[in-house]
């Protein structure tokens, strides 16, 4: 990462693209997840979806990922894997997805119930969503990067949750990682402040039990160190006319 860069209009607008593939991409693995399936044919439709848009996938290959979409069921936080597991009733799914267009990045997940869930992973599905919506909320022109992490801190602490503190948000654009890199954690004041043309990939990552975490042996997937539930949420936003632009909104 070579420092915060500040986007141009026009740049922002074919941000705005980019997202916009991601966002229909993941609308699609969203409503196709379904008991029975295996974790290989959600990866399959993101490429195939993808690149009907005329994009790419950022995953895939990047740093060696093998997929173009991360998969990651009740445990499992971040970086897994698509492969032969099959995807049960009353587990949650994280689906998490970025595409290039024009150049630029678009990143984007959510978590979704697989048929009946349990409340405590209903429960932790919205508090997640929920952090993400305050996070956002508090990222403004102006405001200190410390005010977005202490808010989706404050958000899911204040229901139960802990907060993963190991992996972290960060900036987006030509590239797919960029400064800044923004926790899930923080206080309030702190941090750099941010600006008007600024991109950034917000994404609370929540757990039902502690934050710890390990990476299996594939070396990609991150779960929780106690086993716990885990639920992750994420959009690219842009700071515009004073508030958040979300660029991946559905």
């Amino acid at each position: 990462m070579k420092g915060i860069v500040i986007k141009s209009p026009s740049e922002i607008g074919v941000m705005r693209q980019a997202g916009r593939i991601v966002a229909l991409t993941l609308g699609i693995l969203a409503r196709e997840v379904r008991p029975g399936m295996r974790t290989a044919e959600l990866d399959a439709i993101a490429q195939r979806e993808i690149e009907r848009q005329g994009a790419k996938a950022s995953f895939k290959g990047y740093r060696g990922f093998p997929a173009s979409v991360c998969v990651s069921v009740n445990e499992e936080i971040v970086h897994g894997i698509p492969g032969e597991r099959v995807i049960e009733e009353g587990d949650i799914v994280s689906l998490d997805l970025g595409a290039i267009f024009g150049g630029f990045h678009g990143d984007s997940t959510v978590t979704v119930g697989v048929g009946r869930i349990s409340p405590e992973a209903a429960r932790l599905i919205e508090t997640t969503r929920g952090a993400l919506e305050a996070g956002i909320d508090a990222a403004r022109d102006g405001a200190y990067l410390g005010d977005v992490s202490a808010a989706i801190q404050n958000y899911a602490e204040s229901r139960g949750y802990s907060v993963v503190r190991e992996y972290v948000g960060h900036g987006i654009g030509r590239e797919l990682h960029e400064d800044p890199q923004i926790p899930d954690f923080g206080a309030q004041g702190t941090g750099p402040i941010l600006r008007r043309g600024m991109t950034l990939a917000l994404e609370p990552m929540v757990n039902i039990g502690g934050w710890r975490t390990r990476v299996l042996d594939n070396n990609w997937t991150v779960v929780t160190a106690d086993g716990s539930l885990s639920a992750h949420f994420e959009h690219t936003i842009a700071i515009t006319n004073g508030t958040a632009e979300i660029l991946t909104a559905p």
